[in-house]
């Protein structure tokens, strides 16, 4: 059997962040998700942690929130007290480097809402090409130096013309 029985999609995508209240009004007030609900803390004096999340048995979990962004995947966002300290943000060339990428409708209201913000943009709006042609993106950077995407793509990719298999598009999620 190939791949997961069942598998209906990506249901979140958890990270963690410096400061779940900065993160949190950045998700909120710039981005537009929605917060949904809160949990913790996690506090074990056995090794669950390290058994179950992989970290130092002695790391504490303050606090973690669950979002919604659109019509995107749910966001898990950790605050982590990590006993044994913590790595900086990766880059994209990092092992376990990664962005989170927005669609947006209008892409120009997009950036000038990130610049209107004071969101930090990293070069200059990209025309994707060969099969991604149609699609328009920039990176960005959260507060605390998190990569992110804006993009849009609004008569869609090159790629769509003759592929059996179309990525999933946030236009229209049930398709």
């Amino acid at each position: 059997m190939r791949g997961l029985p069942g598998l209906r999609g990506m249901e979140h995508i958890g990270f963690t962040v410096p400061d779940l209240e900065e993160a949190d009004d950045f998700f909120v007030n710039v981005i537009g998700c929605e917060r949904v609900y809160s949990l913790g803390p996690y506090v074990r004096d056995d090794d669950w942690m390290a058994t179950n999340l992989n970290v130092h048995p002695r790391t504490t979990i303050p606090e973690l929130r669950f979002y919604r962004c659109g019509h995107g995947s749910n966001f898990e966002i950790f605050q982590y007290d990590a006993a044994d300290g913590q790595a900086p943000q990766p880059r994209n060339s990092d092992i376990g480097g990664h962005h989170l990428a927005f669609y947006v409708d209008d892409f120009e209201a997009g950036l000038q809402h990130l610049r209107d913000h004071g969101v930090r943009i990293l070069g200059e709006p990209t025309d994707s090409s060969n099969a991604s042609e149609g699609q328009r993106w920039v990176y960005f950077l959260s507060r605390w130096g998190m990569q992110l995407e804006l993009v849009s793509y609004p008569n869609g990719k090159a790629y769509e013309r003759d592929a059996p298999v179309l990525l999933w598009n946030p236009k229209d999620p049930a398709a």
